[in-house]
């Protein structure tokens, strides 16, 4: 198993950048594929970002193509999601996703989850 803490969220302006990490304990993160979910305030859970086992693959949501960026450092069991240009309906819990390597890198189907943290965009 794997165990996900996230961390680096808060609150920024409109047009501002913010990073936001996720630390991964218990096994290797390079045993697994990482994504990057968000949940704003009375919505369902959505797919933002999506990374392969060896970094070599990625996936975006149309919403936030161009704008975020997802990367990882397996020598420090750590996913990173860039986040540019930020706007208000940015604003949501982010929360970091596992599924095993083996089962390949897709926008959902995941199975170890963290806690999230809060991203606000303010205008």
């Amino acid at each position: 198993q794997v165990q996900l803490v996230e961390s680096g969220g808060g609150l920024v302006q409109a047009g501002d950048s913010l990073r936001v990490s996720c630390a991964a304990s218990g096994r290797s993160s390079s045993s697994y594929n990482m994504a990057w979910f968000r949940q704003a305030p009375g919505k369902g859970r959505d797919f933002v970002a999506a990374i392969s086992w060896s970094g070599s693959r990625t996936s975006y949501a149309d919403s936030v193509k161009g704008r975020f960026f997802i990367a990882r450092d397996n020598t420090k069991n750590t996913v990173f999601l860039q986040m540019n240009s930020l706007k208000p309906e940015d604003t949501a819990v982010y929360y970091c996703a596992a599924r095993p390597r083996d089962s390949g890198m897709a926008r959902s189907g995941y199975d170890y989850w963290g806690q999230g943290t809060q991203v606000t965009v303010s205008s």
